[in-house]
């Protein structure tokens, strides 16, 4: 391990984006040193938080109702202030995306428009494992149409014995299913895994048999590079407060291609902020769509929701997304070493070793003790995060860890094992 603490040094002194940990809070603690691999779950706080949040207020305070005209960032388009820059973090056009409302509520929005079920094409692929709430929202939306989840949802699960999914078997389901397929959903990122799935692949697999295709990006928005748009993706979404650091709770995104941004024959559930902006005001009794995402709006922006937001992609645009990525690949690649340094046959590993085969987590299993060696790290500093039935989740974010948080990390493991073990 001294080798790996010395070369860890070395890492972080040659650390262009070192820096930017400076712009965060970090949890207290009574342990010598913080080391916080919980942002896929709940990022940091950007320092900057409290500054936007206060002039939203002061706006608030000074101006009353015309704030949404007269404040800094009039509060009547806040929203536009946030497109540019995730459409740049996800790889999209600006008026492809937009921020509303929270992840599941907005899934629900989008499957309203681009699940259509018919007596021939009517069944969704998905995956197996996929968080619980997308599989939620997937049978009740199903039932919505009057079909049973039973015979219509298709799930994917790993081979026997492996822990995550071969692109090869998802496109062999769909390939199988053929013009039965409506929806093709799957997650970018496997919240259990840690697996980054080759979304493209997918997409391209799903047009195929002539099926959209959809993505739940919590956990792949801020931490993998992606190109949406490119990749001709019919819709997604995710939260901000996972990666994205913008807090507890805090405005989901929504991804809606170009290709469908004058459809405006698609079925939506309506509301007036998604109405032309010409027009909102005038109070018409018909609903005219807003071309591009924009148009699933329903109320206007939760400001105090978007303003954390903000804050954050500031910081993300500042740092970039390819270097962050870059250090990622770095940091993980670590973190996979000296986790195999520290914990030996003890710990498995379940996250693919291929680069791009994940992103900022990895996902431990440590046999009949995890959830002991899980507690010890967290009375000592290391915030991570377990997952119901074996799973430590750690998440090293290129943001604001360093390389001397994985090895510290590796060192608490290693100690965690052996009073566990004894």
């Amino acid at each position: 391990m001294n080798d790996l603490k010395q070369r860890a040094l070395q890492y972080d002194v040659r650390d262009e984006l070192a820096g930017f940990r400076e712009a965060f809070h970090f949890p207290k603690t009574d342990a010598e040193h913080c080391i916080y691999f919980t942002g896929n779950s709940l990022g940091l706080q950007p320092k900057r938080t409290a500054d936007i949040l206060r002039e939203e207020l002061d706006d608030w305070a000074e101006f009353g109702v015309e704030g949404h005209f007269s404040a800094r960032r009039p509060w009547v388009s806040y929203h536009e202030n946030l497109m540019d820059k995730a459409a740049q973090l996800v790889g999209a056009k600006t008026d492809e995306v937009v921020h509303m409302n929270g992840l599941t509520t907005n899934i629900h929005l989008l499957l309203v428009s681009f699940y259509r079920p018919d007596a021939k094409r009517n069944k969704i692929i998905c995956e197996a494992k996929a968080f619980p709430s997308d599989l939620y929202a997937l049978d009740s939306q199903i039932r919505f149409h009057g079909l049973d989840p039973a015979s219509t949802l298709i799930e994917v699960s790993p081979r026997e014995g492996e822990e995550v999914l071969r692109e090869e078997d998802i496109e062999d389901v769909i390939r199988q299913h053929g013009e039965e397929v409506a929806l093709v959903f799957f997650g970018g990122v496997n919240y259990y895994s840690g697996q980054v799935l080759d979304m493209e692949r997918i997409a391209r697999a799903a047009h195929r048999a002539g099926a959209v295709v959809g993505f739940d990006l919590a956990h792949a928005a801020g931490n993998v590079p992606m190109r949406l748009h490119d990749w001709e993706v019919d819709f997604a979404a995710w939260c901000t407060y996972k990666y994205l650091n913008s807090g507890p709770g805090s405005v989901g995104g929504i991804f809606v291609h170009e290709k469908h941004a004058r459809n405006f024959d698609l079925p939506r559930f309506t509301g007036w902020w998604g109405s032309d902006k010409e027009s909102r005001f005038l109070m018409k009794r018909t609903f005219v769509p807003l071309p591009g995402a924009e148009g699933w709006q329903l109320s206007n922006a939760p400001v105090f929701s978007m303003a954390p937001h903000l804050a954050s992609l500031e910081i993300f645009s500042e740092a970039g997304m390819d270097r962050l990525r870059k250090k990622s690949v770095a940091l993980t690649g670590f973190a996979d070493e000296v986790i195999r340094a520290a914990g030996g046959d003890r710990v498995k590993i379940i996250t693919p070793t291929e680069a791009e085969r994940r992103g900022c987590q990895l996902s431990l299993v440590v046999p009949r003790v995890g959830r002991k060696v899980f507690e010890y790290l967290q009375t000592h500093g290391a915030f991570t995060d377990w997952r119901e039935p074996d799973v430590i989740r750690i998440a090293p974010v290129p943001l604001y860890n360093s390389f001397a948080d994985v090895y510290r990390f590796g060192e608490l493991l290693r100690s965690a094992l052996d009073s566990t073990l004894e």
